[in-house]
């Protein structure tokens, strides 16, 4: 099993900037890609991004490209999302995931729990 922790979320006004981070622990050589969705109330979950292995590439939604970089430090076993330019629409409930190679949005199979983040307006 592969365990996901995220933290970084909170409050923040419209467009400011929050970084969310991802730790990963266990049998962390089960996994290959690493990212991120987002749910918000009422709402089907969203890909947010993605990144693979070696970082070199790169995955985001059109909701996100050009506002949000994703990054990952493989000896820390870390996945880190910064979130620029934020916008009330941003507005949900952030989740960090990891999977074996493959599709970048579909079948994750590790999923953490969860970190709020709250765009003001």
């Amino acid at each position: 099993q592969v365990q996901l922790v995220e933290s970084g979320g909170g409050l923040v006004q419209a467009g400011g900037s929050l970084r969310l981070s991802c730790a990963a622990s266990g049998r962390t050589f089960s996994y290959d890609t690493m990212g991120w969705f987002r749910q918000a109330p009422g709402k089907e979950r969203e890909f947010v991004a993605a990144i693979t292995w070696r970082g070199d590439r790169t995955y985001f939604g059109d909701s996100v490209k050009g506002r949000f970089a994703i990054s990952r430090d493989n000896a820390k076993n870390t996945m880190s999302l910064q979130m620029n330019s934020l916008k009330p629409e941003d507005t949900a409930i952030y989740y960090c995931a990891a999977r074996p190679r493959g599709s970048v949005t579909l079948d994750y199979e590790f999923w953490g729990q969860g970190t709020q983040v709250t765009v003001s307006s």
